[in-house]
């Protein structure tokens, strides 16, 4: 449906069909702390999110029925993973319901307040848990969403501290994120991506940069000038926009965004400086693309809340705090556990640059420990267009462990690409690649070869991170 002339208010009741997906939770709790009455349903198989319903007493069907579908409703929301012909979305658009799906609602609630958009084909998801932690030290009154739950948020997707403005992450496949209207956005990264959908690079671009021809007169881009795409991108609509406020941040670059990375004796921890600001940094999370992502968190918090003097000891206290007390998001570089001197961790890392960035940082992080990945592609599409980037991605691994590839419901097996094709390209680039089809395979063979002090970590938009569980379980059960 088009929201043009739609919006959200206090007293309306929206239905959301898919309610327990990360995404639609977050919305159904900023939903119901504006005002709506909120239902849902979803399927019975049990997530982390129930217990966040479950908590803000939202109430919830657990499967689908005609029965409990609402006679009466202001609009409803489902999940990308219902069609409209899903039971309960017909019977809805049937009754003159309006029903969207959830990028069309994250729009909405970008409508009649300042809004601020995180952007990016990576690093999107810890950029913006960055910015909610920084809010949460800084105590603004505003609202953060997240594409993932967030240790700090109580391990929710979502930061609500008040209505004076909206920050969101959000998605460009399909531009998605044309639905948002941001007075302010970060730009992370532009590369290749969601080849199912996207032509190549040059038309990624251009999705971005209509959405940035979507910021108002003299609204602001943070982009990291690090990133050649983002920083292409940045110049390209400089042309275009010239009252566009274009603040670059990175290593590269110079003024109130230049980042420098400075000496740590602190294991564990990387330490970095911004601008001409009198504080210094330190991250838990391995990384220099994590540390950009800091920076542009900083970045855009402080243009959101100018009244901040920077310059007060107390703010720079917060913002410091803010920075080092931030543990990550739900599998961003996530620890599971250690056990029997083995370290087991889970990434989202789907894309070559983000695979190989992050485990360089791993690497760098954790210098002294033989590390292993274990990687699951997804999308046949993403696949078989960079596969070659792909294979020469895990050269920081001493270990690489490849599986099938991870079917996406969106498109089907076209016979021309596997998971073996990826294990024999990778097999050029380095010394010590194993295949099992399925992750579950490789269990045993983990247990029989990890050895103390080494690292463990799943990887990709696959299942894959259940075999990282099970492998800590194991480890714990058979700890001496």
């Amino acid at each position: 449906m088009q929201n043009d002339n739609f919006t959200v208010r206090s007293g309306q009741k929206v239905y959301m069909v898919g309610i327990k997906g990360t995404g639609m939770a977050a919305l159904a709790e900023i939903f119901q702390a504006r005002g709506l009455e909120v239902s849902g349903s979803d399927v019975d198989e049990k997530f982390y999110t129930d217990k966040v319903l479950q908590d803000l007493n939202i109430p919830y069907f657990r499967g689908f029925s005609a029965e409990q579908v609402p006679e009466k409703a202001d609009f409803a929301v489902r999940s990308a993973a219902y069609g409209e012909d899903h039971s309960e979305v017909a019977l809805l658009k049937s009754r003159g319901i309006p029903v969207m799906l959830y990028p069309e609602a994250l729009g909405l609630l970008s409508q009649n307040l300042p809004a601020a958009a995180v952007s990016g084909v990576h690093g999107k998801t810890t950029t913006t848990a960055l910015c909610g932690t920084l809010v949460q030290a800084l105590g603004l009154s505003g609202s953060v969403l997240v594409g993932s739950a967030v240790p700090a948020f109580g391990n929710r997707s979502t930061l609500i501290q008040g209505s004076d403005f909206f920050l969101a992450e959000t998605c460009e496949y399909r531009r998605h994120f044309l639905h948002f209207s941001p007075d302010r956005m970060i730009l992370t990264s532009v590369e290749a991506d969601h080849l199912d959908y996207f032509k190549d690079e040059q038309d990624v671009e251009n999705a971005f940069c209509e959405y940035i021809a979507r910021l108002p007169e003299g609204g602001t881009l943070i982009y990291c000038c690090d990133d050649p795409g983002a920083d292409r991108t940045a110049r390209r609509m400089k042309t275009q926009r010239d009252d566009l406020n274009l603040i670059p941040y990175g290593f590269t670059a110079s003024g109130e965004g230049q980042v420098r990375k400075q000496a740590s004796t602190v294991p564990g921890e990387n330490h970095f400086r911004l601008g001409n600001l009198e504080a210094l940094f330190r991250l838990r999370i391995p990384g220099d693309h994590v540390i950009l992502d800091a920076a542009a968190a900083l970045l855009l918090v402080l243009d959101q809340a100018k009244e901040i003097q920077t310059d007060h000891p107390e703010t720079l206290r917060a913002l410091e705090e803010g920075i080092f007390n931030f543990t990550g998001s739900r599998r961003r570089a996530e620890i599971v556990g250690e056990a029997r001197g083995i370290l087991v961790m889970d990434d989202y890392g789907h894309h070559p640059s983000a695979v190989r960035k992050t485990l360089e940082g791993i690497r760098n992080f954790y210098p002294g420990k033989r590390l292993v990945v274990d990687f699951m592609s997804h999308t046949y599409s993403r696949t078989a267009a960079l596969l070659d980037e792909f294979a020469a991605s895990f050269g920081a691994a001493d270990e690489v462990i490849l599986h099938k590839i991870y079917a996406s419901a969106r498109e089907e097996f076209s016979g021309s690409i596997s998971g073996r094709d990826l294990f024999n390209k990778t097999c050029e680039h380095h010394g010590n690649v194993k295949y099992y089809n399925e992750p579950g395979e490789a269990l045993d063979y983990l247990m029989q070869t990890l050895k103390e002090g080494d690292l463990f970590v799943t990887m990709g938009a696959g299942d894959n991170w259940q075999l990282g569980r099970s492998l800590y379980k194991g480890l714990q059960e058979t700890t001496s």
